[in-house]
């Protein structure tokens, strides 16, 4: 956070000479993302603060069946939240004794937060929410080993080698159940530029995930019929929250008929409020852009000085047990072979998913420069 609360600083008490001297110290492109990330934190409030997860419990052993692995302290940025994550480090400490300090941020804070330190960054792992935050920072990483490679399909995972996916989010459209049925949504993304549709949508447009959703746009359809779909969906005044969560609660009340999220988020709601919370989960059948999965993954650090351990916390994230937290707990899809999903959700080999490779969505500054230009964003 140092520098953008210098770019704060210079920007409001110097004027914009001393902010260009600023950008040419730092690079243009790490200072556009570092106000994106103020932006964010400005319009959407902070995020879960950094600080150290459990360490290991002297008293405990390693389970059996795990293996000779080494121990040691790793430090790992988690760009995903610790609600989500910290139950299986932890699980980790105990069946491994590898103990882990966590630093947690959203994933664009953390990859910037990552290229300040460069080569002096105490981070031993980045575990980012998705393959933006991920390549962003791809040529801090050291490669994995083929055989923690060899765990996860081709189409989740860096073609250099150099991160994993861990698990995978598709987006969908949640619907109101006393409102709609599946016949009356549109099956792509453009249905929803119809002026029918007007107050009717609920999205997130500052969310890391609808913004990975627009570059995949931008990438299949170009920038012009990318604007058009903005402007259009401008046009029929959808209602903006600040992530997911919200939206499928606004749905659920009936503020909202539609809104464009990620999947797993409905299945908290259910699990607390059971079948008779009236929203569920539409897959686009289109194979376009809304149809987009995504992945969460992990890379260490070529800085890193216990590599051994690292490697051994990423295939620990692949293993059987790993995984099935991931399907049962956070009701995302397991990407290592042979584990499967939670039993109501539809498995990824059924989905009419978009086939657009991970390192097409890398490009974060193009896509928010586009959201500003439309209105989107500020």
């Amino acid at each position: 956070m140092r520098l953008i609360n210098q770019i704060m600083f210079f920007n409001i008490t110097t004027g914009p000479w001393e902010a260009c001297t600023l950008m040419d110290r730092y690079g243009r492109r790490r200072i556009f993302v570092a106000l994106v990330i103020t932006l964010t934190l400005i319009t959407t409030g902070c995020g879960p603060q950094s600080g150290p997860a459990a360490g290991p419990d002297p008293q405990a052993e390693p389970q059996p069946g795990v293996g000779d692995l080494p121990g040691g302290m790793l430090t790992v940025y988690s760009g995903r939240s610790e609600s989500l994550v910290g139950p299986i480090l932890q699980r980790l400490t105990q069946d491994t004794g590898i103990g882990t300090g966590v630093r947690w941020g959203s994933t664009s804070e953390l990859a910037v937060t990552l290229l300040e330190e460069g080569k002096r960054s105490p981070a031993d792992l980045f575990f980012a929410q998705d393959p933006g935050g991920l390549g962003a920072v791809a040529h801090l990483f050291t490669p994995l080993p083929q055989e923690i490679l060899d765990r996860v399909d081709q189409r989740f995972r860096d073609p250099n080698g150099r991160w994993v996916g861990l698990s995978g989010r598709a987006r969908v459209v949640v619907y109101n159940t006393n409102a709609l049925t599946e016949a009356d949504l549109p099956t792509s993304l453009e249905g929803f530029t119809d002026p029918a549709w007007r107050g009717r949508i609920g999205w997130a447009p500052t969310n890391a995930s609808f913004q990975t959703m627009v570059t995949a746009m931008r990438s299949v359809w170009g920038e012009d019929v990318t604007r058009a779909w903005l402007e259009a969906m401008q046009a029929n005044e959808p209602i903006g929250y600040d992530g997911n969560t919200p939206i499928v609660a606004a749905v659920g009340a009936g503020e909202v008929e539609v809104g464009l999220v990620n999947h797993y988020y409905l299945y908290r709601f259910l699990a607390e409020e059971g079948d008779s919370f009236p929203a569920r989960n539409y897959f686009l059948p289109d194979a376009g852009p809304g149809s987009l999965v995504m992945v969460a993954g992990i890379g260490v650090l070529e800085s890193s000085t216990n590599k051994e351990a690292a490697f051994a916390l990423v295939e620990y994230l692949l293993s059987a047990d790993a995984q099935t937290y991931f399907a049962e707990q956070t009701n995302e899809y397991p990407l290592a072979a042979g584990v499967e999903p939670a039993a109501d959700l539809t498995p990824l080999a059924e989905l009419n998913a978009i086939d657009l490779p991970l390192t097409e969505l890398a490009d974060l500054e193009g896509t928010v420069t586009l959201l500003r230009e439309t209105g989107v964003l500020p």
